[in-house]
């Protein structure tokens, strides 16, 4: 797991498209060119918010492969998971989450997405975040080849209003 809690990491991830690559990349290494055909984007796009993650420490080279007169670098994230951190945690959660609609728009398949507000008490939001956790860290990799799916789990308590009675009592 990556603490992401500096300027310099939080702008790395000011850009959907980083995230999209983040996504991509998951746990297989990719090429520059593999990376611009799976996102939809140019070679020198891909390299330029690359370059912005790999100087965040988010991708990493590993492992690079000589071909007709240049070298082909593979990148991966450098962590499986992000922790966010700090002030702009509100303003990445946004960025996210339209990196997510983005790849959501572009889907496949028809998603499946479930939003509920329901009351809980704290040690029940407890058990259910670990429960998340567990199912999200539980989940082997299929072989190469194989769809990629998207999973975006999420467990937050929404600002309160002043008083959680009805309206007009």
């Amino acid at each position: 797991m990556l603490t992401v809690s500096s300027p310099e990491q939080y702008r790395a991830l000011g850009h959907p498209l980083r995230h999209r690559l983040l996504f991509a990349l998951g746990r297989n290494p990719a090429t520059i060119s593999q990376l611009a055909a799976a996102l939809g984007s140019h070679k020198g796009n891909i390299a330029h918010h690359l370059k912005v993650l790999r100087e965040a420490g988010m991708v990493a080279v590993v492992a690079t492969r000589q071909v007709r007169g240049g070298t082909e670098q593979y990148y991966q994230r450098t962590a499986r998971q992000f922790h966010f951190l700090g002030e702009e945690r509100a303003a990445q959660t946004a960025v996210l989450l339209q990196a997510v609609a983005d790849e959501i728009a572009t889907a496949t398949a028809e998603p499946v997405m479930v939003l509920r507000n329901v009351r809980l008490t704290a040690a029940q939001a407890k058990r259910l975040a670990s429960t998340l956790t567990d199912l999200a860290d539980g989940l082997d990799e299929a072989p190469a080849g194989e769809p990629r799916y998207g999973l975006l789990l999420s467990l937050y308590q929404p600002r309160q209003p002043a008083a959680d009675t009805p309206p007009g009592q």
